[in-house]
């Protein structure tokens, strides 16, 4: 692809500078202001050299950052690429500082080098060229497509906030009616992506000596649920993702060896699929234990592609390879159809000496861009 060089060239420089500036989750204050002027800057330029008669507007609503052609038209469906700015803390086991972030071999190392910065520079670049810029040339008028196209980079990803992807669904004045979710999956389409359901479990008894077998032992009631937990069976099954997905990962109890406790408590890690609400889950799983559950979080729910909709087409039509993520992302907060894909590998994500590939991310562009001049 003719300019695919160039492009790749800039995304590169931008992560190198972006990765710089730390953003861990709740904290992208600095990384966001950052971007919005790079992007401020380069709707400028981009928008000087053209006489289309509408430019690309950039706007900030807390820190997200939001880019678009002022000429959308009701005659056809707005499509977001989104990605998220923000970080996990960084793994002690780095052998680097994670925050000087560094090119070696080809590969781009740094904290979210991968997730999701990859994305992040790819959709960027995509999005511009599809409005006309052309690196070292003068501007082309914007690509003809099917659908209005908005560029949405979010904050608090990677801890479910309330001021990412919520607050722009809640509150920018523009809606998308899709999106492709950038996240690392080597460039196929996540059709599907599991949610993610967290219980508390208390089981209530009463205290007594333990020598003299009093009380009532929150601990047994405590085993005895745990126990109906394991081998409770979710009788609807997802065609894409099989079955849910249950497990309890902690339990605690007592305070010293001679008293029987009186309080009993654990936790259930649930990867819903699209069968079930997390609310659904929620009540049928208390009907069959005696310990009260209360959710952590309801709105961290499964996603799906629907059938038949435009990005299923498309994906269709390119034969790109589709895969269903074990991990979560905006899309549980995004209402409409959407997939799942950008460059790198999620099996990196999270992990110490994250990394990506420079030709990583040129596909991610080329990917990005082929994609979207095929949706009809």
């Amino acid at each position: 692809m003719e300019f695919l060089e160039q492009m790749t060239y800039s995304a590169r420089e931008l992560l190198l500078k972006m990765l710089a500036i730390p953003s861990i989750s709740f904290k992208e204050d600095e990384r966001a202001a950052f971007l919005y002027s790079y992007l401020k800057e380069r709707a400028e330029i981009l928008n000087e050299g053209q006489s289309c008669g509408a430019g690309i507007v950039v706007e900030r609503c807390a820190n997200n950052i939001i880019a678009y052609r002022d000429n959308f038209t009701s005659a056809k469906e707005t499509l977001m690429l989104n990605s998220h700015i923000d970080t996990v803390e960084p793994a002690s086991t780095y052998t680097f500082d994670p925050f000087s972030p560094f090119e070696k071999e080809g590969n781009i190392f740094g904290l979210g080098s991968n997730d999701d910065g990859a994305s992040v520079v790819s959709q960027i670049n995509a999005f511009f060229y599809l409005n006309g810029e052309r690196m070292g040339c003068s501007p082309a008028a914007p690509e003809e497509l099917a659908v209005n196209l908005m560029l949405v980079l979010t904050a608090e990803e990677e801890r479910s906030g309330k001021d990412g992807m919520n607050r722009f669904v809640e509150e920018f004045h523009i809606q998308p009616d899709m999106a492709i979710i950038g996240e690392p999956t080597g460039m196929e389409a996540a059709i599907a992506e599991r949610g993610l359901l967290v219980l508390d479990g208390c089981a209530a008894g009463v205290s007594g000596h333990a020598a003299r077998n009093e009380g009532i032992n929150a601990l047994y009631i405590a085993l005895d649920d745990i126990n109906t937990l394991r081998n409770y069976k979710f009788w609807k099954k997802s065609p894409l993702m099989g079955d849910v997905k249950l497990t309890v990962t902690q339990l605690n109890c007592g305070t010293v060896h001679n008293v029987v406790p009186d309080k009993a408590t654990f936790t259930v890690d649930i990867r819903p699929t699209e069968q079930y609400s997390n609310p659904e889950i929620l009540e049928l799983l208390q009907k069959e234990v005696s310990s009260t559950l209360v959710a952590r979080n309801l709105k961290n729910r499964s996603s799906a592609t629907p059938q038949g909709c435009r990005l299923m087409d498309t994906i269709e039509r390119l034969g790109i390879t589709t895969q269903i993520s074990a991990t979560t992302s905006d899309w549980m907060r995004f209402p409409k159809a959407a997939i799942k894909m950008g460059p790198g590998l999620s099996a990196r994500s999270h992990k110490a000496d994250e990394f990506v590939g420079i030709r990583e991310i040129s596909m991610g562009i080329e990917g990005y861009i082929n994609f979207i001049k095929e949706i009809h």
